[in-house]
């Protein structure tokens, strides 16, 4: 495997795409409009400058990785990639379409991931005509420094496809989880989104503002982030159409997401990404689309 291609240059993309290219691959990033793949792009070459005043690279490491990306605003180009990542908004219909595209456009031997934090891979896998070399990628925010990235099987996925993705995640740096048959969130969102559900409802119900909450779980919990800050990181957007999934397929009341939820994304409080979630980032702004 030499060329992969990520779908989408949101915050999710753009950071797939840059562990790919400082793995030595040759990347092609391809969005909808020009403008979306040259702020991935941008997104890309902050990151990469973060990194060298660490210490982590110099001038010459970020030359070469900004080279090996490849933007693009044209489905044809991924004609003859090895893999395809599609990591775009978090919507069954949507996918379904991409995909189907792609197994259009792609070689027979293309495998085709989706980095999808709750929709069903063997639902995604019915648009296309071999669903055995489907399956999902599921990497977490921030790509670049979260190290786990889940690997999903479909119903119909081989297990020759499974090993090629794992062999792709390792050299890419990163550990993996085979999740052997899918189900909503897979391991890691399954349990994080009540986590943060129940947070919101503890919000809702005025038992302490925002600040507090995500203190009693930093200090009394040994978290790192607080949950409505991770919420805010996310998306809050994100978060309730994941929450929706959970309660439609579960029919379970404990993924239902809490009034206040709604509420703010009726407002456009969507968090970091519009400036304004549980917490004010206007003076941060801009900030590109989040994800898990």
């Amino acid at each position: 495997m030499k060329m992969i291609a990520v779908l989408g240059a949101g915050i999710m993309g753009a950071g797939i795409a840059q562990v790919a290219a400082e793995a030595g691959y040759s990347v092609i990033l391809r969005d909808l409009q020009n403008s979306l793949v040259r702020d991935g792009l941008t997104t890309i070459e902050n990151n990469l400058d973060k990194r060298i005043i660490k210490g982590e690279l110099n001038k010459d490491m970020r030359s070469a990785i900004l080279n090996r990306i490849h933007g693009t605003i044209d489905l044809a180009e991924l004609k003859d990639v090895d893999l395809v990542i599609e990591a775009v908004v978090e919507n069954i219909a949507v996918k379904k379409q991409i995909f189907t595209e792609l197994d259009n456009i792609c070689s027979e031997d293309t495998i085709l991931a989706t980095n999808t934090s709750s929709l069903s891979i063997t639902e995604i896998a019915s648009s296309t005509r071999s669903a055995d070399r489907i399956l999902g990628l599921h990497f977490l925010n921030p790509v670049s420094q979260m190290k786990l990235v889940e690997i999903v099987k479909g119903m119909e996925t081989s297990d020759a496809t499974v090993n090629i993705a794992c062999e792709f995640v390792s050299r890419i740096g990163k550990e993996y989880l085979v999740v052997n048959r899918e189900s909503p969130g897979f391991i890691v969102n399954r349990i994080l989104v009540p986590y943060i559900n129940e947070a919101i409802f503890v919000y809702g119900e005025g038992l302490a503002d925002q600040a507090s909450i995500d203190k009693a779980m930093k200090l009394g919990a040994g978290m790192t982030m607080g949950p409505l800050e991770m919420a805010d990181m996310i998306g809050l957007d994100t978060l309730y159409a994941v929450l929706l999934v959970f309660y439609n397929e579960f029919r379970d009341p404990k993924y239902r997401p809490h009034t206040v939820l709604s509420t703010m994304i009726r407002a456009g409080y969507l968090g970091k990404k519009s400036g304004r979630g549980f917490y004010n980032y206007e003076s941060q702004m801009p900030y590109k689309e989040g994800g898990f």
